[in-house]
């Protein structure tokens, strides 16, 4: 009687441990999904974001807009769509298992710092992109863009210990050469309406903006690490909002510093295709740029600053051809050969993801079969 008490207490046991081991199973399956639709969504909204913020902000100069620090202020002032999603994110509402206050780890000096050294950078470097965006095509814009990479990859490995596969170097060469690429481009018919200096100018601007941008989000990823050290989403919409209210307060400076705010209302009056079209480009590149911001941001937070510009970098093929549509650009040899080889850049590294998550895969697969045989060997010693 005492022996089929013990066999029966040690079924209630085995059977309780396996359905543990099942129940992680699954839940291990749905963490895995819901990281995945997570990447997804952001995904979205950085390809999105970017080409629609591209193409709006081009349309603004090819229509008459002259303002550079009004093209520069659009892309960082629509930060205050971000607030409801602070209060959203709140910590009452946020798993306590997922949240860290910020203030336990972190002092205003230091946050303050932190905000306000990534809002003047984030300035600068919307400055730079609007320099490049006014004086080139788009399209040609875009694919230089591509060089971001190359530069975050090289403050990736310094910053972020980001590690390099011969796949990930593959992608890094290729994107790099598909930028470089254009500056052997013959003068086509949109070059041919662009002076060389002012090419030039565009280039070395573009050039520079991709580097700040390679740079800045490398720190970003430090400072989500060793600064705000935090796993709630809370933590990616205050920084998205308060590097863009210092970032708009800088440029805001910039615009009545230098008089351009003066020539807005006859730049509204003389824009081509009227006053409304004026605000509402304004506006929808606006929305566009935070849309962006809250998608570059998010893939920095569940991944790496590093495959954030990578996703950034599939929107290449994307700008092109709507400026091939909507503002009747030309695609050349040498923009296809750009274009293919980013593409290749951009499947390579994707596919390094790929042999990542396998093993990744292969290894809970490991583990789980080890438990299952200790716990085989543990009834088996007990029988």
């Amino acid at each position: 009687m005492k022996e089929a008490e013990e066999q029966a207490t040690n079924t209630i046991v085995y059977t309780s441990q396996e359905n543990q081991l099942d129940g992680g199973r699954g839940s291990s399956r749905f963490i895995q999904y819901k990281w995945w639709i997570q990447i997804v969504v952001f995904t979205m909204f950085v390809l999105s974001g970017q080409s629609a913020a591209t193409m709006l902000g081009r349309l603004y100069f090819i229509n008459g807009g002259n303002s550079k620090w009004m093209a520069t202020l659009v892309q960082t002032v629509g930060f205050p769509l971000m607030l409801p999603f602070i209060f959203l994110f709140s910590p009452s509402k946020t798993p306590l298992e997922h949240h860290h206050q910020v203030t336990g780890k972190s002092s205003w000096t230091t946050l303050v710092i932190l905000y306000t050294t990534l809002g003047i950078f984030l300035a600068g470097n919307c400055m730079l992109y609007s320099f490049g965006l006014n004086f080139l095509p788009v399209s040609t814009y875009s694919l230089i863009c591509t060089s971001q990479l190359a530069f975050n990859a090289l403050f990736s490995y310094f910053l972020n210990g980001q590690k390099f596969t011969p796949f990930i170097a593959n992608s890094l060469v290729l994107l790099s050469f598909s930028s470089m690429l254009l500056v052997f481009q013959s003068d086509s018919k949109e070059t041919g309406k662009i002076s060389r200096s002012k090419y030039i100018i565009g280039f070395v601007c573009t050039i520079a903006a991709s580097a700040g941008w390679g740079l800045m989000l490398s720190i970003t990823q430090l400072a989500l690490q060793k600064i705000l050290k935090s796993t709630s989403y809370k933590v990616v919409f205050d920084i998205t909002v308060y590097q863009s209210l210092i970032a708009t307060l800088v440029i805001l400076m910039g615009l009545f510093a230098s008089g351009e705010w003066k020539d807005i209302k006859e730049e509204m009056w003389d824009f081509e295709s009227g006053q409304a079209s004026y605000i509402i480009n304004l506006v929808g590149t606006a929305v566009s740029w935070q849309v962006f911001t809250v998608g570059y941001i998010g893939l920095i937070f569940e991944v790496s600053s590093l495959f954030s510009n990578v996703i950034s970098t599939l929107g290449i093929p994307i700008v092109p051809i709507l400026a091939v549509v909507f503002f009747d650009e030309k695609m050349n040899g040498v923009k296809a050969v750009s274009m293919l080889l980013a593409i290749w850049g951009f499947v390579s590294y994707i596919y390094q993801h790929y042999l990542d998550d396998l093993k990744e895969k292969e290894k809970a697969i490991s583990v789980n079969l080890d438990r299952e045989v200790n716990l085989t060997e543990t009834r088996m010693t007990s029988q």
